[in-house]
């Protein structure tokens, strides 16, 4: 078992979000990586970037964890995540995290001109063609239905990356960062042998690698505990041990429909 766990460790890819969250604590990483994804800001600089950065609105409201959240010397907010299994969801998900971005950046009081100073950029690297066009790079703003060429100008924008493109003309900047999500490293790429070299370091750390293989075995140890019990009692007693890492109900509610090969209203009722 413990082989087996290291050899995941080993092995796990850029494509993953514990690895991409890791990877991307490193601050020069991060800038270089929005710098690639959205070259036309010129970034310079940026001065916040947390990892699995929690946003929890109101007591009734689910909340969010963002795999990256950061900010420029502009103060432009820049959320993005890592996706690899194609929820059908993606345009929703969206949505609700811009709203998130902006519950965090309003407070109360705050007059609503304040968000002018924070445009927001929700970044998705998708291992996945949602949109179904062939494109690498999908980008979206609020614009006038009579008249495309005016925006709502909001400040709102969002880019969806697509790994399984075969033509990166459109986003050649990032083309090599999507190839190594495939597991085509381009090392002649400089961000693209930065992840690689920032991705060897984080594996031979023994205190991260201790983090990822004590949460792993719990994991087996909740299923083994429960199948006892039978098959209820093992996804109820998965779902507690899962709710301490992950605080993102919609997220929670897919890894128990991934691990037990449940439907969506079923693994909901195991977390309710």
């Amino acid at each position: 078992m413990i082989k087996g766990l290291i050899s995941k460790w080993n092995n796990l890819k850029i494509s993953n979000d514990v690895m991409f969250g890791m990877v991307m604590e490193n601050r020069d990483i991060c800038l270089k990586l929005i710098q690639c994804a959205v070259p036309e800001l010129k970034v310079t600089k940026i001065e916040l970037n947390e990892t699995q950065r929690t946003i929890n609105g109101p007591i009734d409201a689910r909340g969010s964890r963002f795999d990256v959240y950061a900010q420029d010397e502009k103060g432009r907010v820049f959320v993005i995540e890592m996706q690899v299994a194609n929820r059908h969801n993606l345009p929703y998900r969206l949505r609700y995290y811009q709203d998130q971005i902006d519950y965090d950046l309003l407070k109360v009081g705050d007059d609503y001109d304040k968000l002018s100073g924070y445009p927001t950029y929700v970044i998705i690297f998708c291992d996945f063609d949602y949109y179904g066009r062939g494109w690498s790079k999908y980008s979206f703003q609020c614009r006038c239905d009579r008249d495309p060429k005016l925006t709502a100008d909001d400040g709102q924008h969002k880019v969806i990356f697509n790994a399984k493109a075969n033509d990166f003309h459109d986003s050649i900047e990032i083309g090599n960062f999507l190839k190594l999500m495939e597991n085509q490293p381009v090392m002649e790429d400089p961000l693209v042998s930065q992840v690689v070299q920032e991705m060897e370091r984080i594996k031979q750390d023994p205190e991260r690698r201790q983090k990822f293989m004590s949460y792993e075995m719990n994991l087996m140890d909740a299923r083994a505990e429960g199948r006892a019990e039978g098959r209820k009692k093992t996804i109820k007693a998965t779902a507690q041990l899962l709710s301490e890492y992950e605080p993102d109900r919609e997220k929670l509610i897919h890894k128990l429909m991934d691990k037990f090969s449940l439907g969506y209203d079923e693994a909901k009722q195991y977390i309710e």
